[in-house]
């Protein structure tokens, strides 16, 4: 046996599990990337997965993998770089157990993460949301539990893992009604619950009984939602909504986007962005401030009327010799 398939397991078993107490979504991560790798690999060594060695992950075939992730399947730079990450993870494991494979491991460690265009985020406006949470057809059981799910998912700006996650014993409806979840790093919050949102899940769990740790929105077996089945089930109400908003035909909605949404709506309500950064669980409310205030041109225009001289107008600025202006068209 090789010794890649031993690594492998111990990556898992004890690196990740054992020491790391990693969370599901990180072993879920790695693991997708590391069986994509290993296709791919046997693909191009016309090697067995469980006959592939460690030498045979050299430099050149990441590089072509993560070419292959690009330009083949599609994936953007960050989920590029998140596969790398996965990758640097092993092999910075393999080197504290395979010294003898050291000048492999080092060139792929060497690898570095790909630089990307940080886009400003997208979200809805009240109308487009309204446009969205009426596209559930609520005649049916399926339409009744999305239509709640997407009254959540925009007023609370949960996380979709935080969202599939959810069990009947996290929603409070009582005095300070509010929804409990485990967000990302194991951080526990609690984010307050509307009027409207209290008496949607009140009907919605009148209907959905069951016990405490039952799923909150569960599949028709019973079971969690996956991540898969909720984007799918908002494309389809997503294309019932752009009928009647012409709006939402220009945009690109994920469920990520219900969260940009709820944080706008706060900021664009003078909230602080401390406060919006615990309502979303960031660790940082400078990771809050440099997504939301950046992309809120609102905010960009009170601060320049703010700071703009009474009295002054608005002038071009007209370089004052030819030399300059050669160097200002560049």
């Amino acid at each position: 046996m090789s010794a890649l398939a031993p690594l492998l397991q111990a990556f898992f078993t004890e690196r990740l599990i054992s020491h790391r107490d990693a969370s599901q979504n990180t072993i879920t991560g790695y693991r997708d990337t590391l069986r994509l790798l290993l296709a791919f690999a046997a693909a191009r060594t016309g090697k067995k997965p469980s006959a592939l060695d460690i030498a045979d992950l050299d430099a050149p075939l990441i590089g072509a993998f993560l070419d292959h992730l690009e330009h083949e399947r599609g994936n953007q730079v960050r989920t590029r770089n998140n596969r790398l990450a996965a990758i640097h993870s092993l092999f910075g494991y393999a080197a504290l157990r395979h010294p003898e494979h050291a000048a492999t491991i080092q060139r792929v460690l060497a690898i570095p993460t790909k630089r990307c265009q940080r886009n400003l985020v997208t979200w809805l406006t009240q109308v487009e949301v309204d446009a969205l949470l009426s596209a559930p057809e609520r005649t049916t059981w399926t339409g009744r539990r999305d239509h709640a799910m997407l009254v959540l998912a925009a007023q609370t700006g949960l996380r979709i893992s935080e969202l599939t996650g959810l069990t009947v014993a996290d929603i409070h409806l009582s005095t300070g009604a509010h929804v409990h979840c485990v967000g990302k790093g194991r951080k526990e919050r609690a984010t307050p619950l509307t009027p409207l949102t209290v008496r949607v899940l009140r009907v919605w769990l009148a209907e959905r009984g069951g016990q405490p740790g039952d799923p909150l929105f569960p599949t028709n077996t019973g079971t969690h939602l996956s991540r898969d089945a909720v984007e799918h089930r908002l494309a389809r109400h997503l294309a019932t909504a752009r009928a009647a908003c012409a709006s939402l035909r220009t945009k690109r909605v994920g469920m990520h986007t219900l969260r940009h949404s709820a944080a706008m709506r706060l900021l664009e309500s003078g909230t602080d962005v401390t406060v919006i950064a615990l309502w979303l669980g960031h660790e940082q409310p400078s990771t809050t401030a440099h997504i939301y205030l950046h992309a809120d041109i609102t905010q960009k225009e009170r601060a320049i009327a703010r700071v703009t001289p009474p009295g002054t107008t608005a002038s071009r600025y007209r370089p004052p010799d030819t030399l300059l202006a050669f160097l200002d068209a560049l």
